[in-house]
């Protein structure tokens, strides 16, 4: 496993394979023929995180509505901030 720039180094000073070792770390598993696509779990939620070009879009899944829909949120975190703000922001769920 790479090692990873300081915590509060901007992801885009972060090498790809640094990214994607950070984001095992956090439990994350990449999904199969689609390198920019991770999962997480955790807890009573889940997240879908696309590394895009220029942001890393997390959609949060969370438990059931009353109505049988599953509740989403949806947030874009660009590279320049810190891995440490993005990982709190994802850990802190929907």
């Amino acid at each position: 496993m790479p090692s990873l720039p300081p915590a509060q180094t901007p992801l885009y000073n972060h090498p790809l394979t640094a990214i994607e070792a950070w984001l095992a770390v956090l439990g994350a598993v990449q999904q199969p023929g689609r390198p920019c696509f991770w999962r997480l779990r955790h807890g009573g939620w889940s997240a879908d995180l696309e590394l895009g070009v220029e942001e890393i879009t997390v959609v949060w899944q969370a438990g059931s509505r009353s109505d049988g829909a599953t509740a989403l949120a949806r947030r874009q975190f660009p590279y320049g901030l810190s891995r440490a703000d993005v990982e709190a922001a994802i850990l802190a769920g929907p």
